[in-house]
């Protein structure tokens, strides 16, 4: 039974496991709310899991540890299984999705652990993962559906309110939903004035379909850049503290997480991966009352692919009107790419690229197509060199 006095255990076991992470004020993230970041993705490992994997594996008796832990993961719980293992003697298995980033899959093998990649999501990581602890006999760390687990994740709660004694509300994750079923139980007891509002990709909505429908959902298929939230199925233990402890569920859109993974590297430094990211990118649209309250959003992993990255920066740029394409309609003479690069360098728009097509089946036999990639500040700014083009009298497509 999950129960306060074993997230202060945990507390106590891990202080000498984790990093310190202060909250940071985050005002730009969310004007008229007083925005604070949680930032775990500055922790060990890179994630808030190494919390729940370590802390679970302190636990285990000396039987259960001389057979070896296995694991399942979509990369991050995957890290903590490893290190925690590693720092205990441990010998370590994963299996994890093959669609799980290279960079948590390396990152786990040079903690020391072996690993296992199988075809498909999380959940045939875990299917895979069980059937080779009843070969093997390993003992099995599950990511999330476990009360060790979610008192390790539950830790975060009481620093959270040592940081910020009045925060009015927390803004948290949810994959199978160990995290927040640990941080919404510790804060409700701590003070159940603090609202708890969970966040899932609209990709992978497993906790919110079945909160809806009062019963464990699992779903057919998942599709999300937030792969460490990529669970068909949350668990038992999980879905009934989230019934009992969570205030609300809300999803976001794979170009509000964008947007939000964005805005965290801009405005702080902060490099987060998908999954970390949607608790901002709820509070900055707004999909849970945040105005004017003391609200902190935990960002819970940093580990994001390189080449994921450089897609998603792309990609937040073009949807908050940082980046901007334009195919113009030219008559073919000299002179045009001048006169269009002049009304573009006026406004302030800096040119990146730019593509002249002369044959084209739709156009004028003495016309052209000129495709221009630009860097601009936001819609607006985006809409008044449209107009300015279209003033010349240019055709804009």
């Amino acid at each position: 039974m999950l129960t306060m006095d074993r997230i202060n255990l945990a507390s106590s076991v891990l202080k000498g496991v984790l990093r310190s992470t202060d909250l940071i004020a985050a005002p730009k993230l969310c004007p008229g709310a007083e925005l604070f970041i949680k930032p775990e993705n500055l922790q060990v490992t890179g994630s808030f899991k190494v919390r729940g994997a370590y802390f679970k594996i302190s636990q285990l008796s000396e039987e259960e540890k001389a057979h070896g832990v296995i694991a399942c993961s979509a990369g991050n719980h995957a890290q903590g299984v490893a290190l925690g293992a590693a720092k205990n003697g441990i010998k370590s298995l994963i299996c994890l999705p093959d669609i799980a980033p290279i960079s948590k899959v390396e990152a786990t093998r040079s903690y020391g652990a072996d690993i296992c990649l199988v075809k498909g999501v999380y959940d045939d990581a875990y299917q895979r993962a069980l059937e080779l602890r009843d070969e093997k006999g390993y003992t099995f760390i599950h990511p999330f559906d476990d009360e060790d687990v979610i008192a390790g994740q539950g830790s975060i709660a009481p620093e959270i309110l040592a940081q910020l004694p009045d925060a009015d509300a927390v803004i948290v994750p949810i994959g199978g939903g160990g995290l927040i079923s640990g941080v919404a139980f510790a804060l409700k007891q701590l003070n159940p004035k603090v609202k708890v509002y969970g966040v899932q990709a609209q990709g992978a909505p497993s906790m919110v379909q079945s909160i809806r429908e009062n019963k464990i959902i699992c779903l057919d298929s998942v599709s999300t850049i937030a792969d460490g939230i990529s669970v068909k199925e949350p668990g038992e233990h999980t879905f009934d503290l989230c019934k009992k402890y969570v205030d609300d569920i809300v999803t976001v859109s794979e170009d509000e997480i964008s947007s939000a993974i964005l805005a965290l590297l801009e405005q702080h430094k902060i490099v987060a991966e998908g999954a970390g990211a949607v608790a901002v990118a709820a509070a900055m649209f707004e999909k849970v009352p945040v105005k004017d309250k003391k609200t902190v959003c935990l960002v819970s992993g940093g580990n994001i692919d390189v080449t994921i990255f450089s897609r998603v920066i792309k990609r937040g740029l073009l949807k908050s009107g940082r980046s901007y394409a334009v195919s113009i309609e030219l008559l073919d003479k000299p002179g045009q790419l001048k006169d269009v690069s002049r009304i573009i360098a006026d406004l302030g728009g800096n040119v990146i690229s730019v593509h002249h097509e002369r044959a084209n089946e739709s156009s004028d036999i003495n016309g052209c197509f000129l495709r221009i990639v630009m860097e601009t500040r936001n819609y607006t700014h985006i809409q008044e060199i449209k107009n300015a083009l279209l003033n010349e009298g240019y055709r804009l497509s």
